[in-house]
């Protein structure tokens, strides 16, 4: 009715109070936020300081080297000679630091099958040299925990860094790929299937280290949470130096995360019926007949940005057999690939900041090969002791898988490893804390004294390789007619032995029994820790000294057991050996620790086999770098881009030091009318073949095998090298080129 208000209204001055009562309570909530957002975030900048408990820092630098010639380390066929690059190898170098004081660790892991005394001594200051006609192999010398008297590497280090980088604290492990270059040892048996000192491929792996790290056997101690044994096993050079400086370049505030967890489907073990032969009780205590567990370092900068990560497990890098020819990493080094092209997005291979390290540990009698072996002539099992076929012997038993060609083998091994790597690394919570210790001491492993109880003492041996030795592995099978499992000699074989090298003394048969003793290379030349603590094993560091069994497995006489060079009781010797390191490390007593004897430097010479680089030359009204073979004009995913050109031998660009890549796949940008590099020869995508002709001529072949999901556009294949040219009669310089392919299409599927 006109005049009578509404129920629903409200006067003007209600309206206001209503408006001024909603205001104060806005207010008051946002207040109360805001100072709740404050609190929480000046809480955890508190956490975060508190929680960044060191400096750390990753880098990585290549130490690929000559791809082509240079005998493959490995499987010391020699036969098995470089033909080209299927991936780049890598050092990978990883700092460690309490945030005050001088306390650091330097780990490296490098694509290369070992680290070798050689490498190590070419680090270390001329005046430190001793002219010894020894190798630390042929005369038992190990180091433990630790690095080399002053090498060179550590004096340029100390040069730059004063004393943060000393001989205790860096440490190099190789990951044991068996298709890196070989030719950078120095003891006799290495020189026979190295064809000598291969000098650029020593230079390569030492200018590679440098920027990366080097050492002997350690044990790393980052408090009670992480105990890192570093087992025997050899060391790089300058491209340690390279990633040790750009790690050192890169350290920052950060946090260290442990995991663990259980990698199925990925290897065997390649001598079951020496595993066997252990205590009942001791393999009841695992649930498999080799190791599957893999140990995961995580890191992270004070802010949680992801750094990198070192992964350990044991599997051998054989995925790619013995008669492959081109350099790669293998399965662990395609885990890397992996899992460094996730992390850095819109990098090429080889690039970007974060790195991914899948480091060697306790691989020695474990095979990435699952299928088992088979008799290659027959296709029948040789699951035996003597690892032998009916037809052809054991040269005929070969491990083969999972994948149909060794290609598709590394991947899937690969890909299995780092699908774990990824899930360890994402759910890593479990921080390292604590301080730093290492613990370094030279051994002579020929004569160390094992107590093996109260009233029984042993002794190792000098060192000698077995019958067995030379059969080799379901994963590389030996040559002759030798057999694993050879508990006696041979007549023909022992005769040749004892007209070339000498009889072994009755001393040194008695101690290796029962191993028949084909190479006596000792003779050729004159559990202390804290609760809590997880110990991982890094294998492969500083000395390579073969193999080591337990004792029961050393009566078998496989192969492993036949590269037991200290004999028999080697693994209680080293059992022993790393007690008395760990109980200094637990007891802050490394100081007290003896150095031990210092090991002799081997004079070599620079003598090689390989064939000398010579000048070359094009085919008739052709340049280096012209097409021979063009590619197609359109292709498909899963389909392979192939073309050949006048090429020249890589190995030109290794000697001269150069860093390059042979190849790039690049695709045609519309938007900027200019092609722009996607992959390049680190890729595990492309491949390139070297071959070798007549009248100083050769051929160069590019592939690119074309991904599923690959984009559809215009692309091209280009190749880079050098040739040799003789400009007087006494000179000869190096000459760049490069070619290009046409233009093709990918197109969509």
């Amino acid at each position: 009715m006109p005049g009578k208000r509404s129920k629903c209204s409200f006067s003007r001055l209600e309206v206001i109070l209503i408006a001024c009562l909603v205001l104060m309570i806005s207010l008051t909530v946002a207040l109360l936020v805001l100072h709740f957002l404050t609190k929480k975030t000046s809480d955890c900048t508190n956490n975060i300081a508190e929680e960044a408990k060191y400096l750390v820092g990753a880098g990585r630098a290549d130490c690929t080297g000559p791809v082509a010639q240079v005998p493959l380390m490995g499987y010391a066929n020699p036969e098995q000679v470089g033909g080209g690059l299927l991936s780049r190898l890598y050092s990978r170098a990883f700092i460690v630091a309490e945030p005050e004081g001088s306390k650091r660790v330097v780990f490296v892991s490098a694509d290369i099958g070992m680290v070798s005394q050689r490498v190590r001594l070419e680090l270390r200051p001329c005046g430190c040299a001793r002219h010894q006609e020894k190798s630390e192999e042929e005369d038992g010398w190990l180091g433990f925990l630790g690095a080399p008297p002053r090498p060179q590497v550590l004096k340029q280090l100390r040069s730059k860094y004063g004393e943060l980088y000393r001989q205790d604290n860096v440490i190099l492990s190789g990951t044991h790929t068996h298709s890196g270059p070989g030719g950078y040892f120095q003891y006799t048996l290495f020189w026979i299937t190295s064809k000598g000192l291969v000098q650029p491929a020593l230079s390569s792996i030492v200018n590679g280290i440098v920027k990366v790290g080097v050492t002997q056997l350690s044990v790393l101690v980052p408090s009670a949470a992480l105990a890192v044994v570093f087992g025997v096993a050899p060391p790089c050079g300058t491209a340690c130096f390279e990633s040790i400086d750009i790690a050192h370049e890169n350290m920052k505030k950060g946090r260290l995360f442990i995991n663990r967890g259980t990698v199925e489907n990925s290897q065997i073990n390649r001598s079951p019926f020496s595993y066997l032969a252990n205590p009942e009780s001791e393999r009841n205590r695992y649930s498999s007949n080799t190791d599957k567990e893999m140990v995961l370092l995580k890191m992270v900068d004070e802010n949680g940005h992801e750094l990198g990560l070192i992964s350990w497990f044991a599997v051998h890098p054989v995925s790619m057999n013995n008669s492959n020819h081109l350099v790669n990493s293998d399965n662990v080094g395609y885990a890397s690939y992996l899992f460094e092209q996730e992390k850095n997005k819109g990098m090429l291979p080889g690039e970007g900041s974060f790195v991914a390290a899948f480091a060697s540990s306790n691989l020695g009698d474990v095979s990435p090969n699952t299928r088992g072996p088979f008799c290659a002539n027959t296709g029948e099992s040789c699951d035996n002791p003597q690892s032998s076929c009916p037809v052809g012997g054991a040269a005929m038993c070969m491990a083969k898988g999972p994948g149909k060609d060794m290609f598709e083998s590394t991947r899937i091994i690969g890909q299995n490893i780092y699908l774990k790597a990824k899930e360890l690394y994402e759910k890593a919570s479990q921080e390292v804390t604590g301080p730093l210790s290492t613990a370094h001491q030279w051994v002579n492993m020929s004569n160390v004294s094992v107590e093996l109880n109260a009233t029984h003492m042993v002794k190792t041996c000098k060192p000698a390789l077995g019958h067995s030795f030379a059969a080799g592995t379901i994963d590389g099978v030996g040559a002759f007619n030798f057999t694993q499992g050879s508990v006696e000699g041979d007549p023909f074989w022992d005769q040749i032995r004892d007209q070339l090298l000498g009889e072994p003394s009755n001393e040194t048969k008695a101690c290796h029994k029962p191993k028949p003793i084909l190479f006596s290379t000792g003779e050729e030349f004159d559990s202390h820790g804290t609760p809590g603590m997880n110990v991982v094993i890094a294998g492969l560091c500083n000395v390579y000294t073969h193999y080591i069994t337990t004792y029961e497995e050393y009566q078998v006489q496989r192969y492993e057991a036949a590269s037991t060079i200290y004999g028999p009781h080697t693994l209680s010797a080293y059992i022993q050996l790393y007690r008395g390191l760990a109980k200094a490390i637990a007891l802050n007593a490394t100081q007290e620790l003896s150095p031990g004897p210092e090991p002799p430097l081997f004079n070599v010479t620079n003598v090689t086999l390989l064939p000398s680089l010579s000048t070359e030359n094009a085919p008739a009204k052709k340049s280096f770098g012209d097409v021979l073979e063009e590619v197609r004009q359109e292709y498909r995913e899963r389909e392979v881009a192939k073309v050949t050109f006048v090429g020249a031998n890589p190995r030109n660009s290794a000697e001269n030091m150069t860093e390059h890549n042979f190849l790039t796949v690049e695709r045609y940008s519309n938007i900027s009318s200019s092609w722009r590099v996607v992959l390049n020869d680190a890729s595990w995508d492309t491949r390139f073949y070297w071959s070798k002709g007549s009248r100083g001529q050769s051929n160069v072949t590019l592939e690119w095998h074309i991904p599923a999901g690959a984009e559809p556009g215009v692309y091209r294949l280009r190749y880079f090298g050098h040739y040799k040219k003789r400009v007087t009669f006494l000179r000869v310089i190096t000459v760049p080129f490069e070619g290009s392919s046409s233009a093709f299409h990918i197109t969509a599927p």
